[in-house]
């Protein structure tokens, strides 16, 4: 059984709750570790009393409607990127998969990259047809072939 100085927190849910969580980590392709991480964190902007979360009271047949939807976001910084073959490029195409999507990135008149991305990746980088974006290549070897 985990221990309470080992950092785990169990709990107890029900059915329905268990259901809620698991639909939003297939959703997001996310583990329910990471959501409920991010979840904790973004605790401490609902810390001051004016912000505090409602009072929930079990005894009520249903709960859900008391409880305040929490948009969870993470903040973004710039990167700097260490990789020396940072291309520039227009989004030619997105085929999203159910898992997976494939991004096609027009570097110049008709030299294309392709990539496979998550589709989360991809959400999160709003990519889409005609947006700009960067192919960032990270290679130790680059083998050339001829017949």
């Amino acid at each position: 059984m985990p221990r309470k100085e080992q950092g785990w927190v169990t709990f107890q849910t029900s059915e329905e709750e268990r259901k809620i969580l698991e639909e939003f980590c297939d959703q997001s392709q996310r583990t329910k570790t990471e959501i409920l991480r991010e979840l904790v964190r973004g605790l401490n902007q609902h810390s001051s009393p004016s912000n505090s979360l409602p009072t929930i009271n079990t005894e009520e047949e249903d709960i859900y409607p008391q409880i305040p939807e929490i948009e969870i976001s993470i903040q973004k910084k710039p990167l700097k990127v260490s990789s020396r073959n940072i291309l520039k490029g227009v989004v030619k195409r997105v085929v999203t998969g159910a898992v997976n999507s494939e991004v096609t990135l027009e570097i110049v008149h008709k030299v294309e990259l392709i990539s496979i991305i998550t589709k989360v990746s991809v959400e999160e980088l709003d990519l889409s047809e005609g947006k700009e974006a960067y192919a960032v290549i990270k290679s130790n070897d680059i083998v050339i072939a001829r017949e």
